[in-house]
């Protein structure tokens, strides 16, 4: 190949890359736009004000995830209607919780090289009273029944609970204070009795009782998952059940609602939905036969609602607590719903 030869074709590979980049580019935005047009057949949504505490009934409170102006927006309908009309509060999340009018909003924050992220607490009026530095990619968040503590998980490494090669970091802050411990790793871990070690533990999906005091979380080790019940005062974590992720506190305080994994299945994909009664450690498997992978909610105490993969993201469905019934969805383009009164 002669050397004019060499850079013809030099230039014509760079000719095609260029274009490449250029067809990216112009589809990325293109997307982009999409994202910011309401869609035919999506929810009809209006700006108007939302309140974590509205004394005129139950109200459920989400992330909206259809496309339009109000994509990513705390948005609101009635509990008893959660597929109606939406009205949109322009504070926008990524994971979010709410209990007893205060909140916390997991965040971007967009830079020039790269995103950064962080946990703003909210007032009822979603008004930020504090903010704090997240390590990395938000996963789940949480606040206690009283409002008084809040939680959120982040990935530090890796970005899937599916496989193995992730870790995460799990916080707690006193709104009241605002004394933040950034990491459960800081508390004593009791396993099987004894006092425990490891190099690679790794804690996530924070869940709190209503005494301000107790809570629930997991913690990963030597490749096991197990249950934890956390003490704010003792500053421990003693290891209860194995094979349990992202708990959730049934609001009587007597079960946990999670996500465990089930030989046979996908990698990809490997939960089931389970319930475990906490004074006999009996688990109960829910009737959705679909992978979950979301820490679920508690509608009232015989009512889960939790995410699925949607058209936009996310839709939200509900299934009885004790493995009766079935599967049904609820809302489109919506997650991290949260009930509030």
């Amino acid at each position: 190949m002669t050397l004019r030869t060499r850079i013809l074709v030099l230039i014509s590979a760079l000719v095609v890359l260029a274009g490449v980049a250029t067809a990216s580019v112009l589809h990325a935005s293109a997307r982009a736009d999409r994202k910011n047009q309401t869609q035919p057949g999506g929810p009809r949504i209006t700006a108007g004000a939302v309140a974590l505490a509205t004394g005129s009934g139950s109200r459920m409170i989400f992330r909206n995830m259809a496309w339009g102006p109000h994509r990513d927006e705390l948005t609101t309908v009635p509990a008893s209607n959660p597929s109606g009309p939406r009205t949109a509060s322009k504070v926008k999340c990524l994971r979010f919780y709410a209990a007893a009018g205060t909140g916390v909003c997991l965040q971007s924050v967009h830079g020039p090289v790269q995103d950064t992220y962080r946990a703003v607490i909210l007032d009822t009026r979603l008004r930020e009273t504090a903010r704090y530095d997240v390590p990395g990619i938000p996963s789940r968040a949480r606040v206690s029944p009283s409002g008084r503590y809040a939680a959120w998980t982040a990935f530090v490494g890796g970005d899937s609970y599916a496989g193995t090669n992730f870790s995460t970091r799990a916080a707690i802050v006193d709104t009241r204070t605002g004394k933040l411990t950034p990491s459960l790793e800081a508390f004593r871990v009791v396993k099987d009795g004894r006092t425990y070690h490891a190099a690679d533990v790794n804690f996530w999906g924070i869940t709190f009782a209503a005494d301000d005091r107790t809570f629930y979380a997991t913690l990963a080790t030597k490749g096991t998952t197990y249950l934890v019940r956390g003490d704010l005062r003792a500053r421990t974590l003693t290891t209860l059940h194995a094979n349990v992720e992202c708990p959730s506190l049934s609001p009587d305080g007597t079960r946990v609602a999670y996500k465990k994994r089930v030989p046979g299945l996908s990698k990809d994909a490997p939960w089931h939905l389970y319930v475990l009664d906490l004074r006999t450690m009996r688990e109960t498997p829910l009737a959705e036969p679909r992978s979950v992978d979301d820490q679920v909610v508690w509608r009232d105490d015989r009512t889960i609602v939790y995410a699925l993969p949607g058209d936009y993201g996310a839709d939200l469905y509900t299934v009885p607590s004790d493995g009766t019934g079935k599967p049904r969805r609820i809302s489109t383009a919506a997650v991290s719903p949260a009930y509030v009164n």
